[in-house]
């Protein structure tokens, strides 16, 4: 017997955020939490145990100099400018899955991402010719758009300086991007609930996990109306227009955040039979849960035995 959903959306962890930075310390079960607006985006830090209230601290000022470090305003506002190694580490790695994912993950889509007005909300529609420009001087005027793998890349570099300080049970929010450390503290796994971009439902469904990111990409998160027509801000790179691949959400399950950031972007860009055929090529790397236009929904086989909804859904086997 399926759960319901009302049982689904009861198991699952509620992540919240606020405008400031906010610590919040309960002393006899040892949680230290913290609230954090960075990246443009909500961002919530819980940790248990300990040695909880420093490591929440540290991981507030990392996530703060990361956010200066990675913002691409500034990197391609200023000519010449000297990336830090994190920000060389990610343009290496960033380019290294542009080749694995065949061009549908390319951070050197900001010139085509800022003309449609993402970055600023200054929202228009350019012109064909507009994009046709751009796409040709792509690979000649190159700037860079972290942000389809910044939070993911966080949630790693934040994960490790959790482990570092002792720290053995954690959960961190970064923008619903979900990287869990170790198990809850009653030993169990942590239940995280996918975001369903149907409003006739609460969720896609809830998953068990641990020690593994969660990360979702969805057109409904970013998106705006002009002439009677949305436009989304995953925007597919070898058209330079929003993506029209058949999903409308696609969640990356994986031990690599990084990883699982850069590829919800791209499997949303390949569509529902590339990305599967994408995942049994590297199925040791990720799972995934693909929602698509129709009300489908499939979930790689990885993961089918921890995962929980109140909807069908079809398992995608190797």
């Amino acid at each position: 017997m399926k759960p319901t959903r009302k049982s689904l959306i009861a198991a699952a962890i509620v992540l919240t955020a606020s405008l400031a930075i906010v610590f919040l310390v309960n002393k006899g079960k040892q949680k230290h939490e913290a609230d954090i607006f960075a990246m443009d985006t909500y961002m919530q830090i819980t940790v248990y145990g300990r040695h909880g209230d420093e490591a929440v601290q540290k991981a507030v000022e990392k996530i703060k100099r990361l956010e200066g470090e990675l913002d691409a305003s500034v990197i391609n506002a200023e000519s010449g400018v000297t990336l830090t190694d994190g920000g060389e580490y990610l343009l290496k790695r960033s380019m290294e899955l542009k080749d694995m994912t065949d061009g549908t993950f390319d951070i050197t889509i900001y010139p085509i991402v800022k003309a449609w007005g993402f970055p600023d909300k200054n929202y228009r529609v350019p012109s064909e010719e507009e994009i046709q420009k751009l796409l040709e001087n792509k690979d000649t005027n190159l700037q860079y758009d972290f942000g389809g793998i910044a939070k993911g890349y966080t949630s790693d570099k934040i994960a490790k300086l959790m482990i570092e300080n002792g720290v053995k049970s954690a959960i961190l929010n970064l923008g619903g991007n979900v990287m869990t450390i170790g198990k809850k503290p009653d030993g169990s796994d942590w239940k995280v609930a996918i975001k369903s971009p149907d409003t006739s439902m609460e969720n896609l469904g809830v998953l068990s996990v641990y020690d593994k990111a969660v990360i979702t990409s969805g057109g409904y998160e970013r998106c705006f109306e002009a002439d009677g027509k949305s436009y989304h801000h995953i925007i597919d790179p070898k058209t330079g227009y929003p993506a029209e691949s058949g999903l409308v959400s696609v969640t990356i399950i994986s031990k690599d955040a990084t990883l699982a950031d850069a590829l919800s972007t791209a499997l949303f860009v390949m569509g529902k039979d590339n990305a599967i055929v994408f995942w049994r090529k590297y199925a040791d790397n990720f799972d995934f849960v693909l929602y698509d236009n129709k009300g489908e929904l499939y979930v790689s086989e990885g993961i089918a035995d921890s995962y929980l909804a109140a909807m069908e859904y079809e398992v995608v086997k190797r």
